[in-house]
């Protein structure tokens, strides 16, 4: 056995069932080895792209995603998708391959320090300097990424540790890591107070963010919620943690969430921030959130907690335990207190009275009325993967979700995280019906993943919201520059039908609404790969 053998042997003990990459001479002993395994691996057209479906997978399954690739500008091409991860908690492994030890330094052919290039983007790193290393880092490596906030993890391997001989292959049963014990159970104290508060409060509202799915916390705190009536808005990336059309949920906060959710945010008395950030894109202005409310932040991560708002009630820990904690304690409501019928009967009449009027053209494809008549064609428990920009936000505010998923790049937002995340997620789970949702932008960033969607047969479905232009950029151009538009206009753009005629792809495409109901149904018909194109107007806005 050599270094790369050990390598395969770790992914099979933790149960990997593919590997996401690109291959190259650093890498290649590795590549080599996996041939003898049942590991399945997907050659991706660029490395970026080899993190973003390694994510999909790892949101769907609740596994660590793995992603290999070489070293020098492979390496440094898969940090985009390492960085996204990063910024959205999704547990990963990222293998990179090394020059030979000892002429790391010496700037040579591909060389690039690529532990030191991420460190800002990962949990850990790990350079290995020796083959009997190897089950051990990839041991702690897995446990890192997959357990307390959860991201990233790289472990980068010269090919001469991939090459030397391993004495004796022996994989670890258990981690002990002195420095590293994520905190699981919150502490019953402040859990305590949280029931206090509660007890007291008139106007309570939780804030679901992404940590929710990533405990797997959505069916306890959604039981909460109903047990108590207690009403629920999320973050971008919560978004999914309530049914769209759950009585108790009014929608996203954040510049372009609901203003029905955001008002309710600012009027309740007691705000539960529940596996989220406190970041700028929910809450524009973190301190006046504190304004005239109780906060409770609820996280998994303590340096989340007071970063950005300080909270009244910290609670360190993860969200699904500390809900059944929760759920353990009674709350003891009398006729004064915990009864929040009259603040939900002011919820529901925002949610009427502020609900946004569109106006769009007869003459082009409305968005927000075509991805809500998509969701409700889509299968009960189908993945729908949002793409970054104008087709994001249209995507937040009127994609329904059932008792699927709604995958986003929420934190770092990158262009061209759909396609290949959706290729993750389908792989994840081949029963569930995938759809990519971007815009022709976006399209263009992962276009080449077609073949990769042909080469190893994973049909997923894409829509490309077409406009001609790179339409947030432009509608902030619009607001901010008085529509002095600069470098947003896309011409030149593929004819998509040839294009994906050239990858043996079935295609549709919507002009506007006429035919809408028609054409998504022979969209959805079969699952098989296919694109649809609908054509929107250039100038329409978000809002």
């Amino acid at each position: 056995m050599i270094g790369a053998d050990a390598i395969v042997k770790c992914l099979e003990a933790e149960g990997v069932e593919y590997v996401f990459g690109y291959p190259g001479v650093a890498i290649c002993p590795f590549y080599n080895s996996i041939l003898d395994s049942d590991i399945r691996t997907i050659l991706i057209r660029t490395e970026q792209n080899a993190a973003h479906a390694a994510s999909g997978l790892a949101r769907v399954s609740g596994k660590v995603g793995v992603c290999a690739v070489t070293s020098g500008p492979g390496a440094t091409n898969v940090i985009t998708g390492i960085a996204t991860a990063f910024a959205d908690s999704i547990p990963l492994v990222c293998i990179t391959g090394q020059v030979n030890s000892e002429l790391i330094g010496s700037d040579v052919f591909q060389e690039a320090d690529i532990t030191g290039a991420v460190e800002s983007f990962v949990k850990y790193s790990y350079l290995i300097k020796n083959v009997n290393d190897i089950p051990k880092a990839f041991k702690e490596a897995f446990h890192i990424a997959n357990t307390g906030r959860k991201g990233p993890v790289l472990i980068d391997i010269p090919i001469d540790i991939q090459n030397a001989p391993v004495p004796k292959f022996h994989y670890p049963e258990e981690v002990n890591m002195r420095t590293y014990k994520p905190t699981v159970k919150g502490n019953m104290a402040q859990i305590k107070k949280v029931v206090k508060e509660l007890e007291k409060a008139k106007r309570p509202i939780i804030c679901a963010g992404g940590g929710v799915q990533l405990s797997g916390g959505v069916e306890v705190l959604r039981a909460f919620s109903e047990k108590y009536q207690i009403p629920v808005v999320s973050t971008m990336m919560g978004i999914g943690v309530m049914p769209t059309r759950h009585p108790l949920y009014y929608g996203m906060v954040g510049n372009n969430g609901k203003p029905c959710a955001n008002r309710a945010m600012n009027e309740s008395d007691l705000l539960l921030m529940v596996g989220a950030r406190v970041a700028d894109r929910a809450v524009s202005q973190p301190d006046l959130i504190t304004n005239n409310k109780v906060l409770i932040h609820i996280d998994v991560d303590p340096a989340e907690i007071g970063k950005n708002v300080g909270p009244h009630v910290p609670l360190v820990g993860d969200v699904k335990h500390i809900f059944e904690d929760l759920a353990a304690q009674e709350i003891q409501c009398d006729h004064t207190h915990c009864s929040y019928g009259e603040w939900i009967k002011t919820l529901d009449r925002y949610r009427t009275e502020m609900e946004v009027k569109r106006n769009p053209k007869k003459e082009y494809v409305d968005p927000a009325k075509f991805i809500t008549m998509l969701s409700d064609k889509m299968q009960e428990d189908g993945i729908y993967v949002a793409d970054v920009g104008q087709n994001q936000i249209w995507s937040c505010g009127y994609h329904i979700v059932r008792k699927g998923r709604f995958l986003t790049s929420g934190g770092m937002g990158t262009m061209g995280y759909s396609i290949p995340a959706a290729m993750g997620a389908k792989l994840a789970d081949k029963s569930r019906q995938v759809i990519a949702v971007c815009g022709d932008g976006s399209f263009q960033m992962s276009m080449m993943e077609l073949a990769t969607m042909r080469q190893h047969d994973i049909p997923v479905k894409i829509v490309v919201l077409k406009n001609n232009y790179l339409g947030m950029v432009r509608e902030f151009q619009h607001y901010n520059y008085k529509d002095n538009y600069s470098v947003v206009d896309l011409s030149g753009s593929p004819d998509l039908e040839k294009l994906v005629a050239a990858y043996d792809m079935d295609f549709l495409r919507l002009s506007n609404m006429e035919h809408a109901e028609e054409t998504i149904d022979a969209f959805l018909k079969e699952d098989k790969s296919m694109l649809l194109e609908c054509i929107i107007d250039p100038m329409d806005l978000v809002k």
